[in-house]
Formats: C-alpha cells, structure tokens, sequence
C-alpha cells in the first residue's frame, strides 16, 4: 500500500538507537474474573452429577482441576461437546494467571539530568525492542500516538515466556526499562484518500492500530478534500476483558460519527449476556460490506452467505469493498484469513497491508 510521503519521511529519519527509559505508568486492562466463572460453573453442577450419574461433591473449578477434567472427558464421550467445550474453556480462563494484559506507558531519559536525551520519534505502525532487569529482549508493537508524551506498549502475557511475567506481574511505576527502536517501515497509513479505513486484528495485534487510530483523528486524516471518511475497528478475542482498550474505543466510537468499533467475542457469552458479534473478525468484516456494491457471485458460498447476515450491532454504516483499504495484524493464520476474504471481495494488494506473527 502506497505509504504517505510525510509518514514515510519521518520513518527514513527516525534513527535506531539505544535509550534508557523511566516506565511512569502501568495499567492493567483484563480482570481477574474467578468468581464470575465459578458461578457459571455451578448454574450446571446439579446437571452434571445427575447426567454422569456422580455421587461424589464436585468441589470448586480452581480447586478440583483433575475431577473436572474427567467430568469434560466423560461429557464429551455422552455427546455432550457443548457443554463439555464450555467446562474446558472455564477452567482454561480460570488457570490463566491474573493479571495477564497490561499497557506500560514510559518515557525517554530523564529531563532532570538530561534534557537533550527524552526525545524518541517514531510513526504509527512502528516497533520497539525493550528488556527489563536480566531478560532476555523482545519486540513490541508501539500503541501510542506520536503526538502523544512517552511511550506506550500494550503487553499480553505469555505462558511459559521469560519476560511478559514480568513485565505483567512486577514492572511499576519508576522502573527502569532499556529500549532500542523504532524499527518497522512496513506497516505504515497510506496518504489520504476518499477511500475508508478498515483495521482488523486479534488481541495485542491491536496495539499498532491503537496508534494508528488516534493518530488519524488528530491529524485530521479522517477527512480528504474535504469529505469525511469512515474508519473501522474489527477486533477479536475469546473474552471481553481480553480486549485490549476496548474502553477507548468505545469513546471514540461515542464521539466520532464516522468510526465503527466492532469486537466480536467467542466466549464472552459465557460468563455475562454479551449480545454482540460472536464470529471470527474475518466473518464479522463481510457482514458489514454493503451487499449491493458486493459481487456475490464472485464468493464463495460460505463468505456471500456472511454478507447476506445482518450484522448484531447497530451500525447503520456499510463498507463499500472498492472503497477500502486494509490493514491487518495479528497472529498468522487470523491474517491469512482476513487476507483470503479481502481478496475474494476484490480488494487489490495495493489496498491491503499485513503484519503478522507467531
């Protein structure tokens, strides 16, 4: 996708260099969630012991893992899979340590001792390299605007990683972080034009978009020769809690007529009564082309059958799939799909940028 020349610019004259950085803020953004899915669990508990014909207690999901984990294997062989997949998905939740998404926010230097050493300039869409104490470094997509003062990250927690306990569990306020970066001049916002933004991620994928978004509405991107153009957010994850600033989203959504925040979660609905989309992010985007500027015999079955749906949000706004551009950015396979739907509905590669991992 043809980059725009001022953001490109700014990339070539951004050098790589090392720096040392003051972390000032930590939030965490997911919930510890243990009573929720304890009380979901008990709404079947009777059920279960009269279906496996148990005699014995159940105790709690967090306290009894191997009982309830012959209970999913015993479920699942009845032909009970639905409820057997819930069970395992509740104590897969369950056993994920808490907190495991937070947004780390520092700054370059320190102005008191010098003030020429708390400069850090970057684009949207790029990345740094951090390492905390003794661990070993890893990159991580910026999710701040460049406008904005320092610098944020948004973290998800790895099992089994070295550094993003770490980073969840013990940095604060104060710490010292070394960074080197920016790097990345791949995935980058195209010059303006009268065509609509669509962003489509999974997750932490978010955080380059996050960016990029607010990067957008400050700098007036939004609007070309004068027209207003629509800007969209398709973002998955398994829970609500798992999606990272959804609350800033939403607000923008409130605020700005012409962006469209679209989660859609898979298992949210089974803790709380979410009403909202449920799909994986690439069925989500079809449901919302607008089916008369859409070649449906040019789909498969499968993906025009999505397009026919009516979305579960109350968007009134549809995309007009000669009118876009792309970007995406999550793990592989999520990509690879988003990839196949937006070529199938004639998007040129042109009009589509990609990042992917893992």
């Amino acid at each position: 996708m043809p980059t725009d020349p001022s953001i490109e610019s700014d990339a070539e004259a951004a050098e790589i260099e090392n720096h040392d950085a003051t972390v000032v803020d930590v939030t965490t953004m997911d919930e510890d969630r243990t009573d929720e899915i304890e009380a979901a669990v008990d709404t079947h508990r009777e059920a279960i012991r009269e279906r496996l014909d148990i005699e014995e207690t159940l105790g709690p999901l967090g306290e009894s893992g191997d009982a309830w984990d012959r209970v999913t294997a015993e479920l699942s062989a009845q032909g009970e899979e639905e409820l057997s997949g819930k069970l395992e998905a509740l104590k897969k939740r369950l056993e994920r340590p808490y907190p495991s998404l937070v947004s780390i926010r520092f700054e370059i230097g320190s102005a008191a001792d010098d003030p020429d050493d708390t400069s850090f300039e970057f684009v949207p869409g790029q990345y740094v390299r951090i390492s905390y104490q003794d661990e070993e470094p890893r990159v991580y997509s910026i999710a701040s605007s460049p406008n904005r003062d320092g610098v944020e990250l948004c973290i998800r927690r790895v099992p089994g990683g070295e550094l993003t306990p770490d980073l969840c569990e013990r940095v604060q306020p104060g710490d010292d972080l070394f960074v080197r970066g920016p790097y990345g001049d791949e995935l980058m916002l195209s010059e303006p034009s009268d065509r609509d933004l669509v962003f489509v991620a999974t997750g932490t994928g978010v955080a380059p978009f996050k960016s990029m978004i607010d990067y957008v509405f400050e700098e007036g991107m939004d609007e070309c020769d004068g027209e207003r153009r629509d800007v969209w957010l398709f973002l998955g994850s398994s829970w609500e809690d798992h999606l990272p600033y959804r609350e800033a989203f939403r607000a923008r959504d409130d605020e700005r007529d012409n962006f469209h925040f679209v989660p859609t979660l898979s298992r949210e609905n089974y803790l709380t009564d979410w009403t909202g989309e449920t799909d994986y992010v690439q069925f989500c985007l079809l449901k919302y082309l607008d089916s008369e500027a859409t070649d449906l015999d040019a789909l498969p079955d499968e993906f025009a059958d999505y397009v026919d749906e009516d979305p579960v949000g109350d968007v009134d706004a549809r995309i007009d799939p000669d009118a876009m551009e792309v970007y995406v950015c999550g793990i592989g396979a999520m990509c690879d799909r988003v990839t196949n739907v937006v070529e199938s509905v004639g998007v040129r590669e042109e009009y589509l940028d990609v990042e992917s991992y893992g």
